[in-house]
């Protein structure tokens, strides 16, 4: 179904060779010399798209500038608010403010609609484009209206994804943005490209969720693409229609890889024709000789029905082995379930066997990766003539944007689904974290969204509540509906694919969407609700660094949305404090109370009142024996052992900073996307090898810290344990940072590193 290649491969005129001791002569009896293998890592799709967006002058170290950026309601504020205070007159490209992640959330009172008002005015202000509540969701529009080939376009939202279309995207946090709003650049070491060389058609009742979970499963745990580029190549493609390609594409967010791409064809042609953009077509596809960092073989004809069970979208069987293996399975569930909540509640899985089979709760289609049209048509053909019942399972069905959802009541596909016992919804991202469709506690739904961490449906487990999400596609959701939810892949329906043709209709944006791109009124004033606060002021780096450990996590990988719950919470990310009270909230409850308290520390040092018998134990550290509290600062930090998987939230790292924290430790960063959060937030990167001679409570000095960073001497930074028997020595290190990346570190923030440019 899918292997990965154990080495470097080249593709070379549809032909794979190993890059091995006898690559040279194989390559040369297929006509290639040994200059056309040095240069054959120029022959990907993706090393021209990177390349034409290159502002360095240097091929391996990139300075990119994108096409157009799009952020949603969680993230925006936050972001003009950034850029604004660093000087911000006019958004320099299409800058696209959607607003389908606050929309139905009622916690706070105005405060949603609040924030969306504030991007209205800011679009007039500085010239962006503005789309309203329930219009679509972010990565739907960006594909009807902005995504064409040889593209680069950047958003503030980790699946912000569109190489189906030809388009390199890449989701970071909002500094990275801001830094597009100052026209700045994106810093990025020229990554490796990893084929994904699709063979074979699916065979009907497998979707596009089905593909993208097996893939995940194969190189997640592996770390295979972590932080390169997918490229999809092969005799496959032709056989997936493009919403079918998007439905995998949006998906390889959660292989960790920066960004993907596509070969393009008549599809991707016809797509954009309909879309009125045929202009924006061009194609794409490998020279006849490309280098490539691996090679990530899929046999679509081999795929089945999948099932990622909670709580991560790598946790992935087909669901023929899960009924064949439940009672195991589903107990080996619990059991990692429970070590993620911190044994707080269990969710019990195993009672939910009925007569050998699954019994789930709830089914949801809905977002980017679910919402699309076909999808839904698909589902509604698989529900036709039958119902989900009347009693606790239910369906409920998002479609992607206003556009998809007219097609669809123009073809039927709605009523038929309505008929069958489904609610359908307008375009909202809720069910993807938290914010919709909120199941009963114990509840298990299957749901074909992009993730299904913990609380990603909306339970609390610290209050006692817990759910879980199993990923699946919109297909087998379908025909587990059918079934009246006793799992059921979709391959055991009868049924003939046949999908209508799609028309769009773009008449609702052109009446709702403000396109003011080109043309702000640049002396108008911002809106701004009483929710809306600007960012406090941070100090930048002090001469000596002195850590106290606030939080101490051992889970294998750490995800943002347990550094900074999604939910309810997103009401307040256009208040810095405010957020920040959340954070780690679901997995360490004490860490906010911790962090103040070192906050406190600060303030006593930065007053003259610090603690004699703790500087007593700094100056115990050789080299240190004269300083005083006017030579450093106290920080907070927390130690994981591979943060930042998932969101590309900044408040994972702006909450902690708020908080007084002043670095991370971690054995590796789980994404580029948070380290770089980390940095544009002035927090030091840490890096530990080997055993933690820390813990809990404990404080860290690293002498010299502001000298070290400005000498770019970090692969072996001197730290040191303050213990009462003395200190201990260790060392940490910073992986490879630009000179720009080093002055915010020095400068305390984003903010302050422009405010001083």
């Amino acid at each position: 179904m899918v292997t990965c290649s154990k080495t470097g491969m080249y593709y070379a005129r549809g032909q794979w060779v190993p890059a091995d001791e006898n690559a040279p002569a194989a390559l040369a009896a297929l006509g290639f010399d040994e200059a056309a293998r040095q240069n054959a890592r120029k022959g990907t799709i993706a090393w021209g798209i990177l390349q034409a967006h290159n502002h360095s002058g240097d091929e391996n170290a990139l300075k990119l500038k994108f096409d157009a950026m799009a952020s949603h309601d969680i993230t925006f504020v936050g972001i003009v608010q950034t850029a604004r205070a660093s000087g911000l007159t006019k958004f320099p490209m299409p800058y696209v403010l959607t607003n389908c992640h606050n929309s139905l959330c009622a916690v706070g009172g105005t405060i949603n609609e609040d924030d969306h008002l504030f991007g209205l005015s800011a679009a007039k202000k500085y010239g962006g484009v503005y789309v309203p509540p329930h219009l679509a969701v972010i990565h739907q529009y960006m594909r009807e209206m902005y995504a064409g080939c040889g593209k680069m376009i950047l958003g503030s939202d980790s699946h912000t994804r569109y190489g189906a279309l030809g388009t390199m995207a890449i989701g970071e946090g909002g500094g990275e943005l801001a830094k597009q709003l100052l026209n700045r650049t994106y810093d990025v070491a020229c990554p490796g490209v990893v084929a994904v060389h699709l063979t074979g058609a699916p065979v009907p009742g497998v979707g596009p969720q089905d593909v993208a979970l097996a893939i995940i499963g194969a190189v997640f745990a592996n770390g295979y693409v972590k932080n390169k580029v997918m490229e999809f190549v092969g005799p496959g493609v032709a056989s997936l229609p493009l919403e079918y390609r998007s439905g995998i594409d949006v998906m390889t967010t959660e292989t960790t890889c920066l960004s993907s791409i596509w070969v393009t064809d008549e599809a991707t042609r016809k797509y954009l024709a309909v879309h009125g953009r045929e202009g924006d077509y061009k194609p794409l596809a490998p020279a006849d000789l490309a280098y490539y960092d691996g090679v990530v073989e899929v046999a679509l004809d081999k795929v089945r029905p999948m099932i990622a069970l909670p709580m991560h979208p790598s946790n992935v069987y087909t669901i023929e082995e899960l009924n064949a293996n439940l009672a195991d399975i589903l107990h080996k569930t619990e059991e990692d379930c429970a070590a993620l909540v911190g044994g707080k509640v269990k969710l019990d899985l195993v009672s939910k066997i009925e007569n050998g089979r699954l019994r789930v709760d709830q089914g949801v289609i809905a977002g980017c990766a679910g919402g699309t049209y076909s999808n839904i048509c698909e589902a509604a053909q698989i529900l036709e003539g039958h119902t989900g019942g009347n009693g606790e399972y239910a369906l409920s069905v998002y479609p992607s944007s206003q556009p998809t959802m007219m097609a669809l009541m123009k073809n039927g596909a709605l009523a038929s689904l309505m008929a069958g016992g489904a609610t359908v919804r307008t375009a909202f991202c809720g069910p993807c974290f938290g914010a919709g469709d909120v199941p009963a506690n114990g509840s298990l739904s299957i749901r074909h969204t992009t993730r299904n961490f913990p609380s990603r449906e909306g339970s609390k487990p610290g209050s006692g509540q817990i759910a879980g999400v199993a990923l699946m596609d919109a297909r087998s959701i379908a025909a587990t509906t059918r079934m009246g939810g006793i799992l059921t892949p979709a391959t055991d329906i009868d049924y003939e694919p046949h999908i209508s043709e799609y028309e769009f209709d773009d008449s609702s944006y052109k009446s709702r969407v403000y396109n003011g791109w080109g043309k702000g009124d640049y002396d108008s004033l911002l809106r701004l609700g009483p929710n809306i606060k600007d960012w406090p002021a941070i100090q930048p780096l002090a001469d000596n660094l002195l850590l106290k450990v606030t939080s101490y996590i051992t889970d294998p990988v750490t995800t943002t949305d347990e550094l900074i719950p999604s939910g309810e919470t997103s009401s307040y990310r256009s208040n810095p404090l405010g957020l920040a009270e959340f954070t780690l909230s679901r997995k360490d409850p004490a860490y906010v109370g911790r962090a103040k308290a070192v906050q406190a520390e600060e303030a006593d040092r930065a007053a003259g009142k610090g603690s004699d018998e703790l500087l007593a134990k700094v100056r115990a550290v050789p080299g240190c024996e004269d300083l005083t509290w006017n030579d450093l600062a106290i920080a907070s930090t927390i130690y994981a052992v591979k943060p930042g998987d998932g969101s590309a939230r900044e408040q994972a790292a702006s909450c902690q900073r708020v908080l007084g924290a002043g670095a991370n430790i971690a054995v590796e960063y789980a994404t580029k996307r948070y380290r770089s959060n980390l940095i544009n937030w002035g927090m030091l990167p840490f890096q530990l090898d080997g055993p933690t001679p820390f813990g809990l409570g404990d404080y860290i000095l690293i002498p010299g810290a502001r000298a070290l960073l400005a000498e770019d001497k970090l692969e072996s930074i001197p730290a040191y344990v303050l213990g009462e028997n003395g200190p201990k020595a260790f060392s940490l290190s910073i992986a490879p940072l630009t000179a720009d990346e080093r002055q915010i570190l020095l400068d305390g923030c984003l903010i302050n590193y422009y405010k001083h440019g």
